[in-house]
């Protein structure tokens, strides 16, 4: 498995394999912000195909509850659910992080929907601590193209690790 930062050819295979009809997650708006120097959007490969993203945002969370001082993993995603648990998650926080450490930055956040045990077990065993609740606000597109809006209670977990290059094996 490799994980690269997105490239504009990169957009068309993303919607064919996962599309996405997130209103502001989706690829060619992630793109754009990393395009605009506001992210970081990464995307694991097997076998030439996409298999999931994280966004870094450099500008943090957009939840007034979370400091905004920290750099963000947002839309951490693996796809087909057949292939998570087989580290790819654990790759692409360990990508972000390794991107934060070549700027300079020694800490990184990410927020966990409440319920979602799984995902919360990986970043704790990835070294990440709750810091603050909040409320995560965004919006769908589904197959008609009627927005939904969401609401979901959430807790922003942070790691600190020194700054500079980090040497982290991706697996």
């Amino acid at each position: 498995m490799e994980i690269a930062v997105c490239r504009a050819e990169d957009i068309a295979v993303l919607e064919h394999f996962m599309p996405s009809y997130s209103v502001d997650g989706n690829h060619r708006t992630r793109f754009a912000r990393q395009e605009a120097g506001g992210s970081s959007y990464l995307i694991p490969w097997l076998d030439g195909r996409p298999v999931g993203h994280a966004e870094v945002r450099w500008t943090g969370c957009a939840a007034l509850e979370v400091p905004s001082d920290c750099p963000e993993i947002n839309g951490l995603f693996v796809w087909p659910e057949s292939l998570r648990s087989r580290g790819i998650g654990a790759a692409l926080v360990r990508g972000a992080e390794r991107l934060a450490g070549e700027r300079g930055i020694g800490v990184m956040g990410l927020g966990v929907r409440d319920g979602n045990h799984r995902a919360a077990a990986l970043y704790a065993r990835l070294g990440y601590r709750p810091t603050v609740t909040y409320v995560d606000r965004y919006a769908h597109l589904d197959a008609e193209g009627v927005r939904h809006e969401y609401a979901e209670p959430c807790v922003f977990l942070v790691k600190k690790f020194p700054s500079g290059p980090l040497d982290v094996k991706q697996s």
